[in-house]
């Protein structure tokens, strides 16, 4: 029988949900580098930003799990074996690569090398999991989501691509995060999602406040601000319920069903910028998310249609 994170359009709606959470960070991450004067080139500062808000995600989890999830967050030495093996991919390495690259490559590039995520936790998935390999339905909905990427993120006339060491700490980013989920999922057979996501991103995010400092001392004592202090939470808690939803749904299903939505990542992230910044939406972001809503689309019906096949010869 299907619990509540394996039925289809539950998992549609729950999923959609958390990448709009994602997305979200985007702007809100714009409106603290500009409150607290962070600059493009200050990787330290943006590290040292980036450990405090999973660091506040970790200790907010912790706090959830324990007192409202009733489960332990008490530490074993298996625990913590797993947990930073977990949190060295899904935190530490994937945001370290992703900052410093975002900050060497442009926000096209880096929009569109995002969207390449999907593409390695299938590939990954298909030769690790005997009943998660790759079809024709899954190519073509792949392929829809992608298409949708390159098209809202399509340079105007007269810009051009580059690949240089931007582009590939970005991949290497996108590799960090996939392994992390793929990591996550085979964990949470063993461990309870919330505290093992906790103790990774606490973990993951002590690597990110060291590096963070030795790159900028001076970025320890950021002026925060009432108002700065309020969007960290923001991140923080949307950190915590992101990556525990999305663990729980990567350990009830497949890793090809999850793994297309994190194609609407950027798309909120455009669409979110321009209603909470002033920002612009192209023409071509609505495009491409109607590419991307297209692909989850045939991969969620046709799911559900197979579900309610098995059950019906049942």
């Amino acid at each position: 029988m299907q619990n509540i994170f394996q039925r289809p359009w539950t998992v549609a709606l729950l999923a959609i949900f958390n990448t709009l959470l994602w997305g979200s960070a985007f702007p809100f991450i714009k409106l603290s580098y500009e409150k607290l004067d962070i600059q493009s080139n200050e990787y330290g500062q943006q590290l040292l930003f980036a450990g405090e808000r999973f660091l506040l995600a970790g200790l907010l989890l912790l706090i959830i799990s324990q007192t409202v999830l009733k489960r332990s967050v008490r530490l074993t030495r298996e625990k913590v074996k797993a947990y930073a093996h977990l949190g060295s991919f899904l935190t530490f390495l994937q945001y370290l690569f992703f900052y410093i690259g975002l900050s060497l490559s442009t926000g096209v590039q880096g929009s569109i090398i995002a969207g390449s995520t999907s593409f390695f936790q299938m590939a990954v998935a298909h030769i690790r999991y005997e009943d998660d390999k790759l079809n024709r339905l899954k190519g073509l909905a792949l392929t829809f989501g992608f298409s949708g990427i390159v098209i809202a993120n399509w340079p105007a006339t007269g810009s051009e691509f580059g690949f240089g060491l931007g582009e590939i700490l970005l991949i290497l980013a996108m590799v960090s995060g996939a392994f992390g989920n793929l990591i996550a999922k085979d964990y949470s057979k063993t461990y309870d999602v919330a505290p093992m996501t906790a103790w990774a991103m606490v973990i993951g995010s002590v690597g990110l406040l060291v590096i963070g400092y030795l790159l900028d001392p001076s970025g320890i004592s950021m002026p925060y601000t009432g108002q700065t202090i309020a969007i960290l939470f923001y991140l923080a808690m949307l950190s915590a319920i992101g990556f525990t939803l999305w663990n729980t749904l990567m350990k009830y299903n497949p890793v090809s069903r999850i793994s297309l939505y994190i194609f609407l990542v950027p798309l909120f992230g455009v669409m979110l910028s321009g209603i909470l910044l002033g920002e612009t939406i192209p023409w071509n972001a609505i495009v491409g998310l109607g590419f991307v809503i297209v692909g989850i689309y045939l991969s969620t019906y046709f799911q559900g249609r197979r579900a309610k096949q098995r059950t019906n010869r049942i």
